[in-house]
């Protein structure tokens, strides 16, 4: 719980850190964009302002997520933190609908004139604000915890199932790194050979493809959770094997696992056991081991005498 409530501090102070730079920097760009009459340099704005809005919402979101449980919220409000991070990627492919619309009216009016050396140094700052942003976004990874602890298996998954937050405010950091060298390629193009103003309003489509690429996993990773899919980093098969193994245990069945976030996953299972006053000393095994050395969150076990019925349970054999 200390480990857990130490890592959301952390995801906490990089959001408000995140959002902070955020902010000043777009309108350092929103400035910088009007006076070179750049629809690039805009977008890279608009991309920051949607970033902005993003870090605010995962922001909230987590400290919603931090609230206890009710009686109408079983489960607390972890998912918080995925509706945030849904909301993060729909505004981000709104946003590029509307930059692709004002791109495509430019290139057929075709009437638009560049101010190339501003675009040049706008963009150069831009380039060197999202490299350091970047440089800030890995120094804080999970990445280090399993160079730290190779070997640890329950590590490892911890360090793979980051918050999802986290994850998009990441992935926005590197997509803004990327539109940032593009559009300042544009603008030495443009500088040296005028004629090729064109590039400006192309930044846009390459934005545009560019947002597709960088939240297509998050949105798997949103899909996976809000439809109670099996975690990508939990083992069922391992899991199965590690339950059956139990001494006492005579069948597993009805085995569910699902997803309350990306980095938080949840457990039902009915242990079918030959004697029942092993009972408690069996439970106490299976959920110590479920959330110590499987990464589960909130296990549920329900014993039950075995009989040969249980064998012949049809939901379980679909399952497999």
């Amino acid at each position: 719980m200390v480990r857990e409530n130490e890592d959301k501090k952390r995801a906490v102070r990089q959001l408000v850190k995140a959002l902070s730079l955020c902010f000043l920097f777009m309108m350092a760009e929103i400035i910088g964009g009007l006076l070179a009459n750049s629809l690039a340099i805009v977008t890279d704005a608009a991309h920051l302002l949607t970033d902005l809005i993003s870090f605010a919402v995962s922001l909230i979101a987590l400290k919603l997520s931090s609230r206890p449980v009710s009686k109408m919220y079983n489960f607390g409000w972890y998912r918080a933190e995925v509706l945030g991070a849904l909301i993060s990627v729909l505004m981000i492919w709104f946003m590029a609908v509307v930059l692709v619309f004002i791109a495509i009216l430019r290139i057929v009016q075709n009437d638009f004139e560049i101010q190339s050396k501003i675009m040049m140094v706008t963009a150069g700052l831009g380039l060197f604000f999202n490299i350091w942003s970047s440089a800030g976004s890995m120094s804080g990874s999970n990445f280090s915890e399993q160079i730290k602890n190779p070997s640890d298996k329950n590590t490892i998954k911890k360090a793979n199932s980051r918050s999802i937050n986290v994850r998009a405010a990441f992935i926005h950091v590197i997509g803004d790194l990327v539109q940032s060298a593009v559009v300042l390629f544009a603008s030495t193009l443009i500088y040296f050979e005028p004629e090729w103003r064109i590039a400006d309003p192309i930044c846009t489509f390459i934005f545009s493809i560019l947002v597709l690429c960088t939240t297509f996993n998050i949105l798997k990773d949103i899909f996976r959770v809000l439809m109670e899919g099996s975690p990508a980093d939990v083992d069922r098969a391992e899991i199965e094997k590690f339950l059956n193994e139990i001494e006492g245990v005579m069948q597993i069945h009805d085995l569910k696992i699902w997803s309350l976030t990306g980095s938080k996953a949840a457990l039902s299972v009915h242990l079918a056991i030959d004697d029942i006053s092993h009972g408690e000393a069996i439970m106490h095994e299976a959920i110590k081991q479920l959330k110590v050395h499987h990464n589960i969150h909130d296990v549920t076990v329900q014993l039950e005498t075995y009989n040969e019925s249980v064998g012949r349970c049809f939901e379980c054999t679909l399952l497999h």
